[in-house]
């Protein structure tokens, strides 16, 4: 008999995905897109908190034919001693007409894989809103399903936040 491995259950829970509900490192985790675009949905509560996200994605965004931005990368941005913010790339474009909703899922599953490593190695726990529903026009029924097979299936402890 084959047993299944062990697995991190998903936590859901109320309240800000910026002021995260846990002791030690956390790493606090959104969807932006690939345009080089800030300034709608979350990452406006991430820049209320914290500049240095925002000036870190425009720096690699600005400076993309020298580095990895794109589609499924991630940057992993510290903002203080025990959180860091993770930039990960799963937006193409941004939702206009009808042209379907700017979600790749393909993309938010290799950020995801990158960040259960990141988190691995930092011993941190993973914060988010339910990432890529929002402006990116996504569907949580696809997202929860990658979020269980990368960080709960890595033993990240994971806690995704609905606003109050």
């Amino acid at each position: 008999m084959v047993s299944e491995p062990a697995m991190t259950p998903l936590r859901f829970v109320r309240g800000d995905a910026t002021s995260p509900q846990a002791k030690g490192p956390k790493v606090i985790a959104h969807v932006c897109n690939d345009l080089g675009g800030w300034g709608k949905g979350f990452v406006l509560a991430i820049s209320r908190r914290w500049p240095e996200p925002e000036q870190a994605y425009r720096e690699w965004h600005r400076h993309r034919a020298a580095n990895d931005f794109g589609l499924g990368a991630t940057q992993l941005v510290q903002v203080r001693p025990d959180i860091w913010v993770a930039n990960m790339v799963g937006q193409h474009g941004m939702r206009r007409g009808s042209a379907g909703p700017p979600i790749r899922y393909d993309a938010v599953a290799r950020c995801l894989a990158t960040l259960a490593d990141d988190a691995a190695h930092l011993g941190a726990s993973v914060h988010m809103p339910r990432i890529g529903c929002g402006l990116a026009g996504g569907r949580w029924e696809s997202i929860e399903p990658l979020l269980l097979a990368t960080l709960c299936t890595s033993d990240i402890p994971t806690t995704v936040y609905d606003f109050d």
